[in-house]
């Protein structure tokens, strides 16, 4: 047991050490990315984000580093996490369709000027999908966290940020990197 863990310990490190040493290529997206969302705030906009699973947790995860903090101790700013409002979710699922809970919150919540992130470690989401064309018609910026090959959503997004790995925990972890990043960058502009 514990030279599996050891193994597995070891194999997960090197394959997350050579997703790393790419981060740096990373830096004009995540450059890109923090300059929309401050340049939104800043103007009284707002940041909506959404995924499903455990990037439906890193889209909470990402929206309330604006509403509490990331780093420094600074005024709240308006962010949403569409993947939070279980009563929307089941009801839009119900009265209409799954692929179109985070469209349909968009268009209820989403303004012009306002900035759309959106976490899906395949790009193959149809809800994700949905939600970028939704926001492209609403005049939302946006920006999409992706994984694999990008799938269905590769070139929806005004600034992509693809993780090209099969693995979705590796996918995840550097998705964690980069929105930390972009957290720490937004943080230093406002």
């Amino acid at each position: 047991m514990n030279d599996r863990a050891g193994q597995l310990m070891h194999d997960n490190a090197e394959e997350l050490a050579n997703l790393l040493a790419q981060a740096s290529g990373f830096a004009p997206q995540v450059a890109a990315a923090a300059n929309k969302i401050s340049n939104a705030l800043r103007q009284g906009n707002k940041l909506l984000a959404c995924g499903n699973g455990g990037s439906a947790a890193d889209a909470s995860h990402f929206t309330t580093e604006f509403v509490c903090r990331f780093n420094k101790d600074r005024r709240p700013y308006p962010a949403i996490s569409l993947a939070a409002h279980g009563g929307d979710l089941t009801a839009i699922g119900n009265d209409y369709n799954f692929n179109d809970v985070f469209a349909r919150q968009v268009e209820a919540f989403g303004r012009r000027g306002d900035v759309l992130v959106v976490f899906s470690t395949s790009g193959r989401s149809e809800n994700i999908r949905r939600a970028l064309l939704a926001a492209a018609k609403c005049g939302v910026a946006t920006i999409s966290f992706l994984g694999k090959d990008g799938g269905t959503c590769t070139g929806l997004a005004e600034v992509e940020m693809l993780v090209q790995s099969k693995t979705t925990a590796r996918i995840q972890e550097m998705h964690q990197l980069l929105l930390h990043t972009v957290c720490e960058l937004i943080e230093e502009q406002l």
